[in-house]
């Protein structure tokens, strides 16, 4: 694995209340191995060049000490915003796990999204993490659909057994929820992925499934999109084009019956799907360090 340096692995969330109720970012990997066709991180806003090719940040543990030990907010840290935390070098490197020891270590509050089974290693770390602070782990699904889903996802593992980390994590105690997004117009934009979606994330134990039913098109992300579809999808070329070539969102066509349904199905199988609802849902009141609670 190569490696490329840098000064600092948390920055300040300027969007907290708006996504999860993060507190600080944190990427200790650049790039991504799961080489799904619509990933938004492959924008040129993220100046990551060879987004397919994994590197590691030189030192991340030791300035995440640094920065973790200086910090007087022990907020939430979240993992997994540009690259997975659980691609394809963590099982080897263990940069996640280190980093999930010092959040420990320090009373850190910890947020995740992964497509990966490898969270499950790390279940001893969550745990005692949840015992102390906030733990809220999203597993990104868009469909239920295995052969779909290996189309646009090729090399990740399959939607059912995403749902069964979602289960287990469950089965431990761990605040967990499905990440359904991007919605892809003409793909997976269609009531029956939707409820097949909603169905499964209830069956398994989730607490909430989010979704912004839309994706992002920015303009390196758009280029290999459509290249992308050209090869699997030619006939929905010239849609995709006419309709959202000059938009950076792609939202679906019927947006707002979409919408609509999965806020009903939603409420209908008792999962939240607001993100206000789901932070005020998981966040509880941490208290400072060496302060005990009040037991009146």
């Amino acid at each position: 694995m190569e490696y490329v340096k840098t000064r600092t692995i948390m920055t300040k969330s300027d969007q907290g209340n708006h996504w999860f109720g993060i507190d600080y970012h944190m990427n200790l990997y650049r790039g991504c191995s799961f080489g799904c066709i619509y990933c938004d991180s492959r924008s040129e806003a993220y100046h990551i060049k060879n987004f397919d090719e994994i590197k590691g940040k030189v030192n991340a543990l030791e300035i995440l000490e640094e920065e973790l030990s200086s910090k007087h907010f022990k907020g939430v840290v979240s993992f997994g915003t540009l690259s997975d935390p659980y691609n394809v070098m963590e099982e080897k490197y263990e940069f996640t796990r280190g980093a999930l020891k010092l959040i420990e270590k320090y009373g850190f509050g910890v947020s995740i999204d992964t497509k990966s089974d490898l969270i499950l290693r790390d279940l001893d770390l969550l745990s005692a993490i949840n015992k102390k602070n906030n733990v809220i782990i999203k597993i990104s699904i868009i469909t239920t659909d295995a052969t779909l889903a290996k189309t646009l996802e090729p090399h990740v593992i399959s939607p059912e057994k995403r749902f069964q980390v979602v289960k287990r994590l469950k089965e431990k105690g761990i605040y967990v929820g499905v990440l359904m997004t991007p919605v892809l117009p003409f793909v997976t934009d269609n009531e029956e992925n939707i409820k097949s979606m909603i169905k499964k994330a209830h069956e398994v134990g989730a607490r909430f499934i989010y979704t912004k039913m839309g994706m992002t098109l920015r303009r390196t992300v758009a280029e290999y999109y459509y290249e992308k579809i050209d090869q699997l999808y030619p006939e929905l070329s010239r849609d995709y084009r006419g309709i959202y070539e000059k938009s950076l969102i792609a939202n679906p066509l019927r947006y707002k019956d979409l919408l609509e349904l999965f806020v009903n199905e939603c409420n209908q199988y008792q999962l939240l799907c607001d993100m206000g609802e789901i932070i005020k849902d998981y966040k509880r009141v941490v208290p400072k360090m060496n302060e005990q609670i009040s037991l009146f």
